[in-house]
């Protein structure tokens, strides 16, 4: 059976049952419907008091097109967590409608480890998107008023930095022109579009710690500059107070549950590869006044969402992780090792001994953060218990323990021995989590320090004109922010067909884009685009409604 079909027939119960066994009393939910519904935030606020549950990362080896398995494994290991008697909760990103229709499909996890209900999830789910990126579009046009109707701010059209966004992968709106049609259409110019989880409205969204947050982190957006260089905020164009509104709602996070009845909170969706790649913030802070675990994942391979997830949103939310989880798949590996995808079925050791380099490599940057790690194999019906052996005697050549997973088959029982190991380790204190750099280590040094020490990049490269938006940066007061690197998610270089563990490459910065709203600068690097396109045959060309009035083809 298909996920699709398999979320179907779960046994759902009614969202106030999954609510009660997180103390969370009838008052404080705001229902959607019988099995989703938000958190009211008062309820929240209320249990700032209470002790803090165990947190987990799940994150993952680097992917490739076989697939790894994160949102599945994360929701496996939770429902294995409940099985042997843990009261634990997820906590995961919403899935965006640019993915669901491109290429990568929904992100509910799959087989008997997802979160329903699925396709109201991979779907509009409870409208947090809409908000966001209306948010968002809402200070773009007040941007474009303001100059119309006199430019009292003397904003300099061509230093705009303030982009549009839409949650679709459109490769058209990436660069175009605006303001065309005469004077009362405003004042034609370049402009372009990101996909709304690249918003900064999106990464203050998951890093405010509540509404009063919120508006204080809109408030410090840059949009753009004047004529001499002085930045223009948010604040200044009299618009945060009806973000805020548009927001207020999205901001309480939405709970739901996995196919064996345990909680799910789903919130914000920020990719990994062009923005920092976690939930938000409040949905893990709440989780952990609730729960005795709370299991989150970052996206993409951990140089880039564990990373993020470390530097980013634990340093701004005072987080420490107390276990990790990196998701591997004999299939991905050997495509490390150089197998091509219609080969991956057939055994290769050789070519699996080889692609472990890129495991060996993610075990290695996790632990530099003091964070103990557990490989979980996210088995395949085609694995061999040779290839399985393999993976367990690298992991432990490395110091960890790697851990057969059957979870997509079995859901939680699958899980039950990674479960246990994770929470012995949780339990024991081990972990002595650092970031990686300190908030006075000049911008520059922060990117080569991430690029050299995680990625082993010899180097990095930027023209005189990056280098000098840097270093206005760093005079201009935003030295103490942490770097967010947009890079491809498919190597640890900038070139997406390097596999395995390269290193003595050099990383080119192409863009800088401050998020002052957020608490991070952007730096861009190689090809990776902030609007995604569609691929050749998109998902979209196969979803529709069937015969019986149900979503059809969505995975």
């Amino acid at each position: 059976m298909s996920d699709i079909d398999i979320a179907r027939l779960a046994q759902t119960q009614p969202i106030g049952d999954i609510a009660s066994r997180l103390n969370i009393p009838e008052s404080a939910i705001i229902p959607y419907g019988r099995t989703k519904a938000k958190i009211d935030p008062e309820h929240i606020a209320s249990l700032k008091d209470q002790p803090d549950g165990k947190l987990i990362l799940v994150t993952a080896i680097t992917p490739t097109p076989a697939g790894e398995g994160k949102t599945t494994t994360s929701v496996g290991l939770t429902d294995g967590l409940n099985r042997i008697g843990k009261k634990a909760l997820v906590c995961l990103r919403e899935p965006s409608l640019g993915p669901c229709f491109g290429m990568k499909g929904g992100a509910a996890g799959g087989g008997y480890a997802q979160v329903v209900p699925m396709e109201d999830i991979n779907l509009h789910f409870t409208g947090d998107f809409h908000a966001i990126g209306a948010a968002h579009n809402l200070l773009s046009a007040l941007i474009d008023n303001h100059i119309h109707w006199g430019n009292k701010l003397e904003i300099d059209a061509r230093r705009i930095t303030w982009k549009r966004v839409a949650d679709m992968n459109d490769r058209a709106l990436r660069s175009i022109n605006c303001g065309l049609g005469g004077p009362g259409n405003g004042f034609p110019r370049q402009e372009g579009y990101d996909i709304t989880v690249a918003s900064e409205v999106m990464a203050i969204f998951c890093l405010a710690t509540d509404l009063d947050d919120l508006k204080a982190r809109l408030d410090k957006i840059v949009v753009g500059y004047t004529r001499d260089h002085r930045p223009i905020h948010a604040s200044d164009i009299l618009g945060t107070g009806a973000m805020s509104v548009l927001l207020k709602d999205a901001l309480a996070p939405n709970l739901v549950q996995t196919l064996e009845n345990n909680p799910a909170i789903i919130h914000g969706g920020p990719f990994a590869n062009i923005a920092h790649g976690c939930n938000s913030v409040i949905a893990t802070k709440a989780g952990l006044k609730m729960a005795d675990y709370v299991v989150t994942e970052a996206g993409f391979g951990a140089d880039l969402g564990a990373e993020k997830f470390f530097d980013i949103k634990c340093r701004a939310a005072g987080l420490a992780p107390d276990a990790s989880v990196i998701v591997a798949t004999t299939r991905a590996l050997k495509m490390h090792g150089g197998v091509t995808k219609d080969d991956l079925d057939k055994e290769n050791l050789d070519a699996l001994q080889d692609g472990c380099c890129n495991l060996v490599r993610h075990i290695e940057n996790v632990k530099s953060f003091g964070v103990p790690v557990v490989v979980g194999i996210n088995r395949f019906t085609s694995d061999t218990d040779a290839e399985i052996a393999l993976i367990k005697q690298v992991a432990a050549a490395n110091g960890v323990k790697a851990i057969d997973c059957t979870h997509w088959a079995d859901g939680g029982a699958g899980a039950e021995e990674l479960a246990a190991e994770i929470a012995s380790i949780a339990d024991s204190g081990a972990a002595s989590f650092a970031p990686l750099y300190p908030d006075d280590m000049p911008i520059w040094d922060k990117i080569k320090t991430v690029a050299t020490r995680l990625y082993r990049a010899d180097d990095i490269i930027a023209d005189q004109k990056i280098r000098d938006q840097i270093r206005n940066l760093q005079d201009g007061g935003y030295g103490h922010l942490p770097v967010c690197i947009a890079k491809t998610q498919y190597s640890f270089s900038t070139d997406p067909n390097l596999k395995g563990a390269p290193s003595a490459h050099v990383v080119a910065i192409r863009e800088v884009r401050l998020s002052a709203g957020a608490g991070f600068i952007v730096i861009v690097c190689g090809d990776i685009m902030t609007m995604p396109g569609l691929p050749r045959v998109p998902a979209a060309n196969s979803i529709a409604i069937d015969e019986k009035g149900q979503v059809a083809g969505l995975f």
